[in-house]
């Protein structure tokens, strides 16, 4: 197996949290989803350093080097702040509650919140 990480600044971007969320919500979740040897994309932010970024974890190194359905690049108008690979050398899942995984995060809540406001109007 096999990790990237990556993390934009998005200071110098038209980019923020808030527009990034809504590609999420828009095109990008659904899109990875369709992706041959990923396992798993968690995307992340840090509000307080406007930073931006994500986690992969994939079956091989080798399907970690395809051409990605990513408009992120395109979007913030440069390449990632920092971006890390690094091999796996175990994984596991502890308990839980939910066990669904996909279409979890603020993205979602934030969408579902919407939604609830605009039909109380």
């Amino acid at each position: 197996m096999h990790a990237v990480v990556v993390w934009w600044d998005l200071s110098a971007s038209g980019q923020t949290i808030a527009s990034m969320r809504e590609y999420l919500r828009e095109e990008s979740v659904s899109a990875f989803s369709e992706v041959p040897g990923l396992r798993f994309k968690m995307w992340i932010s840090d509000p307080g350093s406007d930073r931006w970024g994500a986690v992969l974890l994939w079956e091989s190194k080798e399907a970690s080097e395809q051409p990605l359905p990513s408009r992120a690049l395109e979007l913030i108008g440069y390449p990632a702040t920092v971006a890390h690979e690094f091999d796996v050398e175990a994984t596991v899942e502890g308990r839980y509650d939910n066990e669904q995984l996909a279409w979890l995060g603020l993205a979602f809540d934030e969408a579902a919140d919407d939604a609830s406001e605009a039909s109380a109007r």
